[in-house]
């Protein structure tokens, strides 16, 4: 079930700071030249947003939930320039569920998660991940254990190798639920 009282607003600005010109969304942008030239900070009035530094939701993500984010160069993960596009992520209310798997195409040891998992090496001995079957909610992968490290955001889908989705030797070893109510 996806809740429709939640309305997901952010608002985008050209300079640090929350100066310059804005751009207001309420949906997916895959390419937000055409609203602003550049995008330095923003604010996340409701909802929560999957940003990326490169258009059509590739490079780098970084995940916002309600709160501001003065300096998007500053928020690490290695994000390059700015924010080129964004991606409005519905909230799930229900079960979570993902099968995560060791190797490619559904392959080597699997493990059914319906929590988050802050190391997958020491809740499951697995020392990789390269695919996944997101059956229920959305969640947030991370490179590192601890949930840190650059992210992937995963809806509802296969996933059948991490390598061929631009993710190259990015291993994922810690998940995390995205909830409405998830501190950070």
């Amino acid at each position: 079930f996806f809740s429709t009282s939640i309305q997901c607003c952010c608002f985008l600005q050209t300079d640090r700071n929350f100066q310059g010109r804005s751009y207001e969304t309420t949906q997916d942008c895959a390419d937000m030249s055409s609203f602003l030239s550049r995008c330095h900070s923003c604010r996340v009035d409701s909802g929560c947003f999957m940003v990326y530094d490169r258009n059509n939701y590739m490079g780098n993500q970084y995940f916002m939930r309600r709160g501001e984010y003065p300096d998007y160069q500053r928020m690490g993960m290695g994000m390059n320039d700015c924010i080129r596009s964004c991606r409005m992520i519905p909230m799930h209310k229900g079960n979570f569920r993902m099968r995560i798997y060791e190797r490619e195409n559904f392959e080597g040891q699997m493990h059914e998660m319906m929590d988050d998992c802050d190391s997958i090496q020491e809740r499951y001995r697995m020392s990789d991940c390269q695919s996944c079957n997101v059956m229920e909610g959305h969640w947030l992968m991370y490179e590192q254990p601890h949930y840190r490290g650059r992210q992937m955001y995963m809806k509802p889908g296969e996933y059948r190798s991490f390598s061929q989705m631009g993710m190259g030797g990015m291993r994922f070893m810690s998940m995390r639920r995205i909830m409405d109510n998830m501190s950070m």
